[in-house]
């Protein structure tokens, strides 16, 4: 295989993990604890099952890889680090936030944004980032990049409660307007 048949691989074994560990683990057949942890081999299974080979050198692979750290391995299992649109309970320990955080969007999200703050949409949290260059790649994934300044400090001084992921993405909520920052005209 050439390299970018791997990298092609690789991605397409991230999308698959993050589609049934993080939305729809039913549709293979895979039931997720409470904390969204799934045994490597039930999942390995359950791919194979369903048309979907993955080797564990593959899965190892795609864990140790990804430069988001979608996903944690904890011995014998394994789970999505965050985004998840079911029901599942992270245990993360609230946390005091930067003064600033991030957010990345695009353009025609804006007066909505504006209105009615960040909101999870079909996740259980608003995902924000510690720096504008994590923002930066999150809202290009959309379109052209548009980054806002959050104002946590503000917020967590006025009992908004944080988390933050195994992989450095920082979770609340939702964030109402007032704590926004919009970049001016370029």
């Amino acid at each position: 295989m050439t390299e970018g048949n791997d990298e092609r691989r690789t991605v397409k074994v991230s999308k698959y993990l993050s589609k049934h560990l993080r939305h729809q683990p039913e549709r293979i057949g895979l039931a997720l604890d409470e904390g969204g942890w799934v045994e490597i081999d039930t999942l390995l299974a359950a791919a194979a099952s369903h048309g979907f080979r993955i080797t564990r050198t593959e899965l190892d692979h795609v864990v140790a890889t990804n430069d988001k750290r979608r996903f944690a391995i904890e011995g014998t299992r394994i789970r999505a680090s965050q985004g998840h649109s079911i029901a599942v309970e992270l245990g993360l320990p609230p946390a005091t936030p930067p003064a600033y955080l991030y957010h990345g969007t695009v353009a025609r999200h804006l007066d909505a944004i504006r209105a009615e703050g960040l909101r999870p949409m079909n996740r259980h949290d608003v995902h924000l980032s510690p720096d504008r260059e994590t923002a930066t790649r999150v809202g290009a994934r959309r379109g052209r990049p548009v980054v806002l300044t959050v104002d946590a400090g503000a917020m967590h001084r006025d009992g908004h409660v944080f988390h933050v992921s195994a992989n450095g993405v920082w979770l609340t909520q939702g964030v109402p307007p007032r704590y926004l920052r919009f970049p001016g005209p370029h």
